[in-house]
């Protein structure tokens, strides 16, 4: 191919030989265009048949299944040729044009690049396919979402219990420093005053010393004896015999335990007993001290003159025994978690109120021993009402 310009055409009748200025050199088989006149006739050829015999409806639907497939599209498809915005017979039964999920390619273009004809592809289905591609990762994307929640949650719970037992600790172990610390020190002090000639030869000081003495170690093997029958109900190690035993003969044995405590502060003890049945089947010594513990927080947390009730009643086969104070009354935050184990309401100074948070740990473990139920009700400021249900005796 030989391209001239203008000027080099206007010498053509000089002297000057003809020289092109541009020459574009192309060699090849005399096949390959064989084969493109072939292309260009036929095209002109099919141009003038209907489209229905140029292709069929089945073999247009194998040739889309077939690439849809090679794509990864494997959902339910309509399709119909257009010839100028006209529907012609080569459709699919079901072809309905919905402009969301219609697409469309011009097809059979003639030999200046041109086309009449459309095809136009729907998916019914497009929705439901997508969403069924897209479920597997959003169910993925779900589960690690919630795992890393869950461990998040976890972690964070963990260092929240973490810390609440720390302080626990802490808190207990300095209450049971303190709680030993004074009796150590006042059996000391008695020692020593023992020891002093002028005291030795007095017999009555001397007892008094004695018996001074006797009280402190007692109160310290009280305390022991508090942290070990706990660690022994945990361990399942506490012997536990039941007996059938009048409720009400156990509350006045409680209440005799705890008389000495009562006077001291000048307080009252008001007993309402309505309740008709009154035999269950429980463990007479573990019980009285249940009573016992409720009855010495009532007087431990009346920073007035302690004023204590106690009512029983029956309601159906149960006997229900309630423990009422006027006291400092607890949060309803210190409600839910009072019958912890070394748990203890803080009340500005850690040992206004003498205690390891073991006492109704023990209350509700015996408690649930016996098949019962123990709860508080309060309001800060205005007392305490702690409710025992236990399983009558039919």
């Amino acid at each position: 191919t030989e391209v001239y310009s203008d000027k080099s055409i206007d010498k053509i009748g000089g002297s000057q030989s003809l020289i092109p200025d541009i020459k574009i050199e192309k060699s090849g088989n005399l096949n390959v265009l064989d084969n493109a006149s072939f292309e260009i006739f036929y095209k002109d050829f099919a141009s003038v048949l209907p489209i229905q015999e140029r292709v069929t409806k089945e073999t247009l639907n194998k040739m889309i299944r077939k690439e849809l497939l090679e794509s990864g599209v494997d959902t339910k498809f309509e399709f119909s040729v257009y010839n100028n915005n006209l529907a012609t017979n080569v459709k699919s039964g079901d072809f309905k044009y919905n402009k969301e999920a219609t697409y469309s390619i011009p097809v059979f273009t003639d030999n200046e690049g041109n086309s009449k004809y459309q095809l136009l592809v729907t998916f019914p289905q497009k929705k439901k396919f997508l969403l069924s591609e897209l479920v597997s990762i959003t169910i993925l994307s779900i589960v690690f979402t919630l795992i890393i929640i869950i461990a998040y949650s976890s972690a964070l719970n963990q260092l929240i219990r973490q810390r609440q037992i720390s302080e626990i600790k802490n808190d207990f172990i300095n209450n049971m420093t303190h709680e030993f610390k004074t009796p150590i020190a006042t059996i000391n002090l008695a020692l020593d005053a023992i020891k002093n000639p002028k005291i030795i030869d007095d017999k009555d000081k001397v007892l008094r010393y004695l018996q001074m003495i006797k009280d402190e170690n007692k109160r310290m093997h009280a305390q022991v004896e508090n942290v070990l029958r706990i660690s022994k109900l945990e361990k399942k190690e506490l012997d536990i015999s039941k007996e059938s035993n009048n409720i009400h003969e156990i509350i006045e044995d409680a209440i005799d335990h705890v008389n000495l405590i009562i006077e001291d502060r000048q307080g009252t003890i008001k007993c309402d007993f309505k309740a008709v049945r009154t035999t269950v089947l429980i463990n007479d010594v573990h019980f009285t001290n249940v009573i016992v513990n409720i009855l010495e927080n009532a007087v431990k947390y009346s920073p007035n003159t302690p004023e204590i009730e106690i009512l029983t009643e029956n309601i159906k086969d149960m006997v229900i025994i309630k423990v009422k104070d006027k006291g400092l009354g607890m949060s309803k935050v210190a409600q839910k978690r009072v019958f912890e184990k070394f748990y203890r309401e803080h009340t500005g100074d850690i040992h206004n109120v003498k205690g390891h948070g073991l006492g109704l740990a023990y209350v509700k473990r015996i408690v649930d021993d016996h098949n019962g139920h123990v709860y508080v009700e309060s309001e800060k400021g205005k007392g305490s009402t702690f409710i025992i249900k236990l399983p009558l005796i039919n």
